[in-house]
């Protein structure tokens, strides 16, 4: 009986295989520096520290967004995270005020 041929590849697999590999590190990276800006924020209110969470606020809001036009992120899932980050730091801003 003669031996059966070598299964010939599949480029187009091997290819898409590459480009998820890819794209997992890049979103990996993404949702970590999501993680750590929340981190710093959630820090610095509970510091009640007004400066320091107001920037971090900002800077939260804007990779938070960023993660969301790029499709890392569900946008209500961005929604619900920025709403909850400014809801901590107003909190912070208002019991200094008093």
């Amino acid at each position: 009986m003669a031996a059966k041929a070598a299964p010939k590849k599949n480029l187009s697999a091997i290819k898409r295989a590459r480009q998820a590999e890819k794209k997992n590190e890049r979103n990996r990276m993404a949702r970590t520096k999501i993680k750590n800006v929340m981190k710093d924020v959630e820090s610095a209110v509970r510091e009640n520290n007004k400066e320091a969470s107001g920037n971090a606020l900002v800077k939260a809001m804007k990779v938070l967004s960023s993660a969301k036009s790029k499709g890392i992120i569900h946008k209500n899932t961005a929604a619900r995270k920025i709403s909850n980050l400014t809801r901590k730091v107003n909190a912070v801003l208002k019991a200094g005020a008093e």
